[in-house]
């Protein structure tokens, strides 16, 4: 298994080898009260996007501090392609965490909330800024858990003409509709780029809208299902995500 992985904060690598860091507040809490990592260990230190450093523990200290030694030279993760980012209508509940919890588990790069015409759910004021940090905590936490050197942006609330200008940069973009009858093509034949821009429309719990799907649609996405299924908001960007990570070639 490969070591675990923690985060500097703020989220900047010193640029150095050998010598000490120290890691604590939040961060060391949770090596020394939750990982309980002991002297000798090996451990990863990274900014979440892309640099790192290996380490071994020197000394868990209370409750909170965490002293890293032997620091390596800082690395530079490459930046995968092609990227895949996932425009997630606000689900009911807490079901908004578990799909960004299991999209970062999976690869995702980058994750825009969308306040989608018949989301149940609405971020506004205060509620949605709150909403909005759980799921920025999330992947970040997910991100860590997962091992991973990259954790995936979250972006602000978009409505939906925000999400067609998005779509319309996109190398490949994908609305997630189930209707058969509607003529779209299935996810696991559609054309992909080697690398560029992947963006997929997940709908809310009622589906996407024909008003949305023709804007959409205007601006260049596709309609394509998943399978014979219909998978749940929170479920049906994960199974997607790793669809294309593994056509693409970067789950090989």
């Amino acid at each position: 298994m490969t070591a675990p992985v923690f985060i500097l904060d703020p989220l900047k690598i010193p640029d150095f080898s050998g010598g000490e860091i120290v890691l604590d507040g939040p961060e060391g809490r949770h090596a020394v009260s939750v990982r309980r990592m002991r002297a000798g260990e090996d451990v990863v230190l990274t900014d979440g996007r892309g640099r790192w450093m290996e380490g071994v523990v020197k000394a868990a200290e209370g409750k909170d501090r965490l002293v890293v030694m032997d620091l390596g030279s800082v690395s530079e993760e490459p930046a995968p392609q092609p990227r895949i980012t996932v425009v997630q209508a606000l689900p009911k509940g807490d079901r908004g965490e578990l799909a960004v919890e299991t999209m970062t588990e999976t690869g995702v790069d980058a994750i825009v909330p969308w306040a989608a015409s018949r989301c149940i759910t609405q971020w506004k004021g205060e509620r949605g800024l709150k909403a909005l940090a759980k799921w920025r905590s999330t992947a970040r936490e997910a991100g860590k858990q997962s091992r991973r050197l990259r954790f995936p942006e979250v972006a602000d609330a978009a409505t939906s003409k925000q999400v067609a200008a998005l779509l319309a940069k996109a190398d490949f973009a994908a609305v997630l509709h189930e209707d058969r009858e509607y003529g779209g093509e299935p996810l696991a034949t559609a054309e992909l780029p080697a690398e560029g821009e992947i963006v997929l429309v997940v709908g809310p719990e009622g589906g996407v809208s024909p008003e949305e799907l023709r804007l959409f649609e205007d601006a260049g996405a596709k309609a394509c299902r998943l399978g014979r299924s219909v998978l749940r908001t929170s479920t049906a960007g994960t199974a997607a995500t790793a669809l294309l990570l593994g056509r693409t070639g970067r789950w090989s």
